[in-house]
């Protein structure tokens, strides 16, 4: 019996790689994203000490990472987008609340590695259907692609070596404002070297109507860029924050709006 237990503790702790699925967009050369789990998460890495994303084993829909909640703040300009898009699937944490949540929203998440999406059954992350695409592609030549497309976009696109120059370029982020609604907002989280260049190209495009949001407790920031108005004074209180939302779920989400709102009231870009 006891054998018999170390015997599953070993194949539960074990990490687990992405299935080798034929790519479409060439061979992949960054190494292969694993998974690590334990009785709690299951866990995405790109690199050996990085957790790319976190699930929940037993509420797979709640948002772990600070930075996931803080971009969902997007919500402030868009409180019921039609269309969602996301650059980068990743464990799917953003995607599985957006598909809980706001349920009158179709997502389309974009993802270059065919060895994320082969994950995808692990990290719950459903099967398309009328709501939900998950397209193998490179979202700097997609994006192009989709003018007017998505109400909220949400960008977290890595690898290993952390974001791609295709998709830091001034180029990159013309089309991301391209393929926002009139109205629309996007969400990017940035993390480790050249995060400050990054920024300044993102200014480029979008000029004043961008704001950086630190995350306490973590070297990522996340920037805010939209083509529209800001959001009214009224979506910028307590009040107005999802309340469609129920409260165990929403609670977490409250720091992050209010962070959020408070950079949206500074003047400071």
């Amino acid at each position: 019996m006891i054998d018999w237990l170390r015997r599953a503790w070993r194949r539960h702790r074990s990490p687990v790689t992405a299935a080798d699925p034929s790519p479409s967009l060439g061979k992949p050369t960054s190494p292969s994203p694993w998974v690590t789990r334990d009785w709690r998460y299951l866990t995405l890495h790109f690199a050996q000490a990085t957790a790319q994303s976190r699930m929940s084993r037993w509420h797979p829909d709640q948002l772990l990472i600070g930075y996931t909640r803080t971009m969902l703040a997007g919500l402030l300009w868009c409180p019921a987008p039609h269309r969602i898009g996301m650059v980068g699937l990743g464990g799917g944490s953003q995607l599985r609340f957006c598909r809980r949540w706001l349920p009158e929203a179709c997502i389309e998440a974009i993802e270059i590695d065919p060895r994320v999406i082969a994950l995808r059954r692990k990290f719950r992350i459903p099967d398309d259907d009328a709501r939900l695409r998950v397209i193998e592609a490179d979202a700097a030549v997609l994006l192009p692609e989709r003018p007017a497309a998505y109400d909220l976009l949400l960008i977290d696109g890595y690898d290993a070596e952390g974001v791609p120059p295709a998709l830091s370029s001034v180029r990159f982020h013309a089309a991301c404002r391209d393929a926002l609604t009139a109205d629309g907002v996007l969400a990017s989280n940035l993390f480790g070297a050249g995060v400050d260049a990054h920024i300044e190209r993102m200014r480029r495009v979008f000029g004043s109507r961008l704001r950086v949001v630190p995350e306490p407790g973590m070297s990522n920031r996340v920037v805010f860029a939209w083509r529209g108005e800001m959001p009214p004074p009224e979506r910028l209180q307590p009040a107005f924050w999802p309340a469609h939302i129920t409260p165990g779920w929403r609670d977490p989400l409250t720091d992050a709006f209010e962070r959020v709102a408070r950079a949206l009231r500074t003047r400071r870009p």
